[in-house]
């Protein structure tokens, strides 16, 4: 479990200042909201999953002190249906995180710029591939 302080916002979530993450395995993590139990968002490493790169926003690298050095993790969050495969996933809203200070923000990349990424993606789509 590891925790961290959030700069900018979760979209919707304004109030979330203080996380903690914990990783169930190498796919699935849950980020909770270490100020209220009851906020909690189940994330994925999107590596596992698919070629995942973009350019980080200007906005982003500043508020979080990423440099070419930094060590960054990038999570995406899902919202889970049962069945699990048809739980979707968010890649136009990455969860940014600077391993070396402990902050996180969330990124809004254009879609215009990254067609290829989408809102809503299930997971079964990776599966079939």
């Amino acid at each position: 479990m590891k925790k961290y302080n959030v700069r900018g916002s979760v979209l919707g979530f304004e109030d979330t200042i203080n996380i903690e993450i914990h990783e169930i395995d190498e796919l699935f993590s849950t980020m909770q909201d270490m100020d209220n139990k009851d906020i909690s968002f189940t994330i994925i490493n999107p590596y596992m999953l698919r070629e995942y790169s973009f350019d980080l926003p200007t906005d982003i690298k500043v508020i979080l002190g990423i440099n070419e050095t930094s060590n960054v993790s990038v999570y995406n969050i899902v919202i889970i249906q049962k069945p699990l495969e048809d739980s979707t996933i968010n890649f136009l809203a990455p969860i940014i995180i600077n391993n070396d200070n402990n902050k996180v923000a969330q990124a809004v990349l254009d879609s215009k710029r990254h067609p290829d990424f989408g809102m809503s993606e299930t997971i079964k789509s990776f599966k079939e591939q």
